[in-house]
């Protein structure tokens, strides 16, 4: 899996900068490529915590990373295009030093002459039915296989994707088909349902439609409808790469040659790094809409609740924006314009109108004046729920991002928001706490100080390295304890960084129980985002955008780090990605682990049954059949990641696909589990969802989620478990009387 990971990763990585590049400029401008290449040097070799050497061992692997980049799936280049870009192998770390362009531009003409020429290969595959009865396969195992040698191979291994991708859907549509004249209704799979290997079966990233057959379709019929959705989806990745210019690639390749120094040290280009400063305080300037592309048009996709749109009642989801204007300025056409220009242009500062000319869902034509407002994006933020099991009430707070407003200290941040929702549950009655930290990648070391704070006395939380300095020990300097009952941390696999530090403090500490998957990510790293405008004098080239650099290494206060080796659970749970190599210790480049002088701190003292707690849950997963069900999953899925040639004769594959469903029936009582458990939103929640229906309908599936998750029903039996012994008895006691049969 470390391979697939490693192309994924790279995949993400290209998929963020395509999306998020330097303003769009009607043609390439040298010297500020010079300039930038100048710059991200010059800044990570004095501000790195380590910074690599830039030699020949480095050249390699910008060079490996950045054509993987511009090409993962390797149907663009050709072996000889690579035996050409090859020669620069071992040279780029002169010409990074050199701000030389040569290698760059050699391979961006190249890239995009192969579009070029792809485009008639897919228009002429997909204008003629495809023979599957031909007994052929495709291997999708992409960073094994071979660029093509020449033209006409590539233009099979086009036919081959392409082939694939349609058979899987043809597939699907002859099996809801089948399903409707049986009376069968048609299955409405979750995402996180899906089997992962579609995945590597698809070409492109299409949605299936979700219109349903009334009436049977000949074969001729539906192969013709999954030619046709394939041309549409495919249209539009051209469409896609069409729009982007020589900056967009450019900032591509400087991305491949900031992530060899780490993983997480980033270029971000203007548009970027806004929308990182958004995602860190969980709020922006403007109308409070998502916005999606369709064809040559922008679409609002979402309301955000709370927000001036949703406020103002006018604009809905479906309606397409056909102009903007500025106030009572003159209104300008957006159709066929890039996505980011469509939302520069609606964005703005707070109090200023922006007017939008839209056509709505039922065709009419309707110009909407909006002000423009802060807009807080409440799923970023924390939220809690509450639960009764055995007649005690317990609270769960989740988490997602440790988020901080960096311009404005009276902001909100996770740390004020965790107080208020423990605040909340103390006053709803609860007996135990889970905080849920599971996916959450990470955010500001300010607010992880502060929220772990609020489960101890005070102390040491952290201990951070910067490169040749003593180590810094941030302190919680607060004896107040906030919660001091008893206390669930949840972590999986993609707990990382902040989350890290939290679960380690909490763990080191002994104050409460890490649970959830064997080990979290393993980040163990701080970065800083540094603006490049800062260095230049006089810019004439227009913003530079900022870049984010590891800048220091932390340690758990007992003097471990949590790179590479993340946190591991004192009840360590199996989960459906539990053999799949997916953390920081499976990136060749990723910075190694060390260990320095622990900090004193003392032991909380006040759980007595803090390690039978721990025994107790681990002897209920081991006896628990669904986890045992979920690790044998977890085994399969490893395997079929494995598994990457796909026949493309039609009978093989749907037999093969039968198997696949076949052997899946036997784990779908995982996704059926119900723990029978009733979540409820706090009071005040529950007012504002008398007005919000958005919100409600969010905290519903929210609700439903925690009631289907096992982990965090053993989260709740441990916290069981952590109760003084006579709270327990009084709550077997109300159970047991709850059972009685009435007279």
């Amino acid at each position: 899996m470390k391979r697939n990971y490693k192309v994924l990763l790279l995949v993400v990585l290209m998929a963020v900068a395509l999306w998020s590049f330097i303003p769009r400029e009607p043609k390439s401008d040298p010297e500020k490529d010079k300039l930038l290449l100048e710059l991200l040097t010059f800044v990570i070799e004095r501000g790195h915590y380590n910074p690599a050497a830039i030699d020949d061992e480095f050249s390699k692997g910008v060079y490996k990373d950045y054509i993987t980049a511009l090409d993962p799936s390797k149907r663009f280049f050709l072996q000889a295009d690579i035996d050409e870009f090859a020669a620069f192998e071992t040279q780029l770390d002169d010409q990074i030093r050199d701000k030389d362009l040569s290698f760059f531009n050699l391979t961006y003409d190249r890239l995009l002459k192969r579009i070029d020429e792809s485009k008639s290969f897919y228009t002429d595959i997909l204008s003629q039915p495809f023979d599957y009865s031909i007994d052929e396969s495709f291997n999708t195992d992409y960073e094994k296989l071979p660029y093509a040698k020449t033209t006409e191979e590539l233009y099979d291994k086009w036919r081959k994707q392409i082939k694939l991708s349609t058979l899987s859907s043809l597939t699907d549509k002859l099996k809801m088909q089948e399903d409707l004249q049986k009376g069968i209704k048609p299955s409405t799979k979750k995402a996180d349902e899906l089997d992962e290997s579609k995945a590597k079966i698809q070409l492109t990233e299409s949605t299936p439609s979700k219109e349903v057959a009334t009436t049977p379709k000949s074969f001729e019929a539906l192969e013709k409808e999954t030619r046709e959705s394939s041309l549409k989806s495919l249209n539009e990745y051209f469409t896609f790469l069409h729009d982007l210019d020589h900056t967009d690639w450019f900032s591509v390749y400087v991305n491949a040659i900031a992530t060899r120094f780490d993983p997480h040290t980033n270029y971000f280009p203007p548009d970027e790094k806004e929308r990182f400063d958004v995602s860190m305080s969980g709020k922006l300037e403007g109308i409070g809409a998502r916005l999606q592309k369709k064809n040559d048009y922008t679409e609002i996709s979402e309301l955000i609740s709370g927000g001036p749109a949703w406020r103002g009642k006018e604009l809905e989801s479906g309606d397409v924006i056909l102009k903007v204007a500025q106030g009572s300025d003159e209104p300008v056409d957006v159709g066929g314009m890039h996505l980011d220009d469509v939302v520069k242009k609606i964005k703005g500062p707070k109090g200023t109108e922006v007017r939008l000319t839209v056509k709505k869902v039922d065709g009419t034509l309707k110009v909407i004046s909006i002000i423009r407002d802060i807009v807080e994006i409440e799923e970023t933020y924390a939220k809690s729920s509450v639960v009764e099991k055995n007649g005690v009430k317990y609270g769960i707070i989740y988490l997602p991002k440790f988020y901080i407003d960096f311009e404005n200290n009276d902001g909100r941040d996770a740390a004020k928001d965790m107080a208020v929702e423990v605040e909340r549950l103390k006053e709803a009655g609860v007996k135990g706490i889970v905080v849920d930290v599971r996916d959450n990648g990470g955010g500001s070391l300010k607010t992880v100080v502060d929220i772990a704070g609020l489960f101890i006395e005070q102390g040491p939380i952290v201990q951070v390295k910067s490169a040749g300095r003593k180590k810094e020990v941030l302190f919680d300097r607060d004896a107040k304890v906030q919660w001091d009952g008893p206390l669930v941390v949840m972590i999986n696999s993609f707990s990382a960084s902040a989350s890290e530090i939290l679960a380690a403090a909490i763990q080191d500490y002994r104050r409460g129980i890490i649970l959830g998957s064997k080990q979290s990510y393993g980040k163990g790293t701080v970065q800083n985002v540094i603006d490049l405008n800062q260095f230049v004098r006089g810019n004439t080239v227009g913003d530079l955008g900022a870049l984010k650099t590891t800048t220091q290494k932390f340690y758990r206060i007992n003097g471990g780090s949590t790179q590479l080796e993340g946190v591991s659970s004192d009840v360590a749970i199996p989960d459906r990605y539990a053999y799949l190599k997916m953390g920081e210790r499976d990136i060749d480049n990723a910075m190694p682990w060390d260990k320095i002088d622990p900090a004193e701190y003392n032991f909380w003292t006040k759980q007595a049954n803090f390690d039978s707690a721990i025994e107790r849950s681990k002897n209920r997963v081991l006896a628990n059949s669904t986890y045992k069900l979920i690790n044998e999953n977890a085994a399969w899925i490893d395997q079929r990641n494995k598994e990457n040639t796909y026949s493309l004769q039609l009978d093989k594959f749907k037999k093969e696909q039968e198997a696949l469903e076949e052997k899946a029936k036997k784990y779908k009582s995982i996704s059926d589990y119900d723990s029978q458990l009733k979540f409820n939103s706090l009071p005040y929640e529950q007012e504002l969802m008398n007005t919000d229906i958005s919100l409600k309908e969010k905290r519903d599936r929210w609700h439903e989620a925690l009631e289907k998750d096992i982990y965090v029903e053993e989260a709740l039996n441990v916290l069981g478990d952590l109760l003084p012994k006579s709270m327990q008895k009084s709550a077997s006691t109300s159970v047991t009387k709850s059972k009685s049969p009435k007279s």
